[in-house]
């Protein structure tokens, strides 16, 4: 099954490891144009508004290293309770960054009062979210029955 949204719960999150020269800290508002740069080169526009939305909601985490963006994740972009979007620059993919930033965005989550996230419209990174967080998908939680219906372009 691809392109559906999935399930995760916040109850027991895996511990976070990750290299000490990567630094996961909360998406500054001063950063912006530089994490959304990073967003539009390496994903899309419309990732972009998202995590122009959750930057500015303080719902975003960034990886940086040696000063620079290398990956980010949001929550609460889409709709209340939805992880994501999540991305790790392609040539630091595999270093355990995605994880880490997934984790702590997830303890975020829990923090804030949630006990599961939605992780919308999931597919080629199905067994990411699998291995991760144990996360399932939702029985008829296609796009067009889920909160991506309202956009204008599906």
């Amino acid at each position: 099954m691809t392109g559906c949204d999935m399930i995760a719960s916040l109850n027991k999150l895996p511990q976070i490891e990750l290299d000490a020269d990567i630094k996961l800290k909360r998406a500054f508002a001063g950063d912006k144009e530089t994490i959304l740069a990073f967003v539009a080169e390496f994903f899309s526009k419309s990732w972009a508004g998202e995590v122009e939305a959750a930057i500015l909601h303080r719902k975003c985490y960034i990886s940086a290293k040696d000063g620079k963006v290398c990956g980010f994740a949001c929550y609460d972009s889409s709709a209340k309770g939805f992880f994501g979007p999540i991305g790790v620059d392609p040539a630091l993919r595999s270093t355990g960054i995605g994880k880490a930033l997934l984790i702590r965005t997830l303890e975020q989550m829990k923090a804030d009062g949630y006990g599961y996230a939605i992780i919308g419209w999931v597919s080629d990174a199905e067994m990411f979210y699998r291995k991760v967080v144990n996360a399932e998908f939702i029985q008829g939680g296609e796009p067009q029955n889920s909160v991506y219906s309202n956009m204008v372009v599906m």
